[in-house]
């Protein structure tokens, strides 16, 4: 495994990190539990093959992924750098800050988080929550305790946003230590403050370098790219990610063993591309931007849906066709998902709730819309 210099934290992280939001699940009664025994053995696997950075959050897997981390790598748990996050939730004060961490400690059953993250965090969270209620000062004061060792942020806004959390934090005293965004193959909007924020000395994560899982489906975009033989997408989509010299980590969603062995084979010392290499590619994939015209994360934040429109698998059906030219294989899917009685665009009322919820701030109503049509509802 290849690790490098995680910013000025004085850490050192492995190339590939372990996205603890998609921990194998089973129901029982009505509830859903993480399948436990599954989970030890995968992230012994990954600690054993030299991931160090294992990141999750309060809500991951119906709330149990933090306990469920925090027994998996009880053994190991002084080797390894643990990340979870802080809800920015509308009446989140310093008391609650400090509340949250303690149950997230008690869940990880450990004394202390290496990177405590503000959650998800835009201009609006930003002046309205952290600065409105002094929560900079509140995390220093957890960080002076040793209750967390590094504080950083993840985000979802335009980008220009994180040269100001980055620039305001510093200026008020606490500086950001980390920060983790979206960034891969089809959505490098965050490119330019991924720089300017390594640059900082902020340790850098990716998460999605493979599209919310869209870019592990085997195409020849790669051949189409460069004119070389073709290689597996969610190959490229890491080397991509990892050919970035700005960036420190490519955080990757792990389901199953079989995900973890195939994510460390490509993230192993010699996969990403060079930085020659890796600014070649970028400049043929603006050669292809037509086909991010609708980029879908695949996060869910917009779900339920009213009426029950999965619109996060239907827009995945339109990534398949559009971007890696699967066409018949998204005919399939539409025709199955309408077989099991799933609702389209047709059932759609109208009620916006979906795009209120949508952190990439999808037109989602007019895409379903030219989705659905496409695809033959």
């Amino acid at each position: 495994m290849n690790y490098r210099d995680f910013g000025n934290t004085g850490e050192k992280i492995s190339a590939l990190g372990f996205g603890c939001m998609r921990l194998p699940e089973y129901e029982k009664d009505g509830k859903s539990f993480v399948d436990q025994e599954k989970t030890d053995e995968m992230l012994a696997f990954a600690f054993e093959n030299g991931v160090n950075y294992f990141d999750t959050a309060p809500h991951y897997c119906n709330h149990n992924s933090e306990a469920a981390v925090g027994h998996a790598v009880k053994a190991f748990r002084d080797k390894i750098l643990i990340s979870t996050k802080c809800p920015m939730d509308d009446d989140l004060t310093g008391d609650k800050y400090r509340r949250l961490l303690e149950r997230s400690l008690k869940r990880l059953d450990t004394d202390h988080i290496d990177f405590y993250h503000f959650w998800g965090i835009g201009r609006k969270q930003f002046d309205e929550l952290i600065l409105k209620n002094n929560l900079l000062e509140t995390a220093a004061r957890a960080k002076q305790e040793g209750l967390i060792r590094h504080i950083s942020f993840s985000f979802h806004d335009d980008p220009s946003v994180i040269k100001y959390i980055v620039d305001t934090s510093e200026s008020l005293g606490v500086k950001m230590e980390s920060m983790l965004c979206q960034y891969n193959l089809l959505d490098r909007a965050n490119e330019e403050m991924i720089k300017y924020v390594h640059g900082k000395g902020l340790g850098t994560i990716a998460m999605g370098p493979v599209g919310g899982g869209r870019l592990a489906a085997p195409t020849d975009l790669y051949s189409r790219l460069t004119g070389k033989s073709a290689i597996a997408t969610y190959e490229l989509a890491f080397r991509f990610c990892l050919g970035n010299p700005d960036l420190n980590c490519a955080l990757s969603g792990m389901q199953n063993i079989d995900m973890v062995r195939n994510n460390i084979k490509v993230a192993s010392d010699g996969a990403a591309f060079s930085e020659s290499e890796w600014q070649q590619l970028g400049e043929a994939l603006e050669e292809i931007k037509k086909f991010s015209e609708l980029y879908c994360t695949g996060c869910k934040y917009c779900q339920p849906c009213p009426v029950g429109i999965n619109i996060p698998h239907i827009f995945e059906m339109y990534t398949y066709r559009n971007v890696y030219g699967l066409k018949d294989h998204a005919g399939h899917m539409m025709q199955e998902y309408l077989k099991k009685g799933g609702k389209t665009f047709k059932d759609c009322i109208d009620c916006g709730t979906c795009e209120k919820k949508c952190p990439q701030h999808l037109e989602i109503r007019k895409n379903l819309d030219m989705v659905c049509r496409l695809l033959g509802e």
